[in-house]
């Protein structure tokens, strides 16, 4: 791909990536706050089918973002590892909603998947497998 194809999509992109992250990641908590406090709606088929078309669209651009600056996660050990975080945060985040048959185990999963997601943002600002706490 040209520099200049590049350069004009990658800050576009990039921005896109960011804001569905906040978006993905905000629903999840407000979903989640709304499963511990009883609420149905959390759980109804349309707010799931809208988390589902945030989650959708984050997953294409970063794929797209992969692509663009053509990294690959075998070879990229920060994007291994974030990819593997990812993998953890739905698995911790479908026992936060769902699978968790107690309100403490939700609280617990929850708060997992949350810190999961720090270290994902930490792993994406430094470009390190460990995140902040990289020298």
């Amino acid at each position: 791909m040209q520099a200049t194809t590049i350069a004009t999509l990658y800050p576009a992109l990039l921005h896109a990536h960011i804001a569905l992250v906040v978006l993905s990641v905000g629903l999840f908590a407000m979903r989640w706050v709304g499963v511990l406090a009883g609420g149905h709606w959390p759980m109804q088929r349309r707010t799931r089918v809208v988390s589902m078309v945030f989650d959708t669209a984050l997953l294409c651009a970063g794929v797209t973002l992969w692509w663009l600056l053509q990294l690959h996660p075998l070879q990229q050990p920060w994007l291994g590892t974030k990819l593997a975080l990812l993998v953890m945060y739905i698995v911790l985040g479908t026992f936060a909603l769902k699978r968790a048959r107690r309100w403490v185990g939700k609280l617990v999963f929850g708060l997992l998947a949350l810190a999961v997601v720090a270290h994902m943002v930490a792993i994406a600002q430094t470009r390190n497998p460990v995140g902040w706490l990289s020298p």
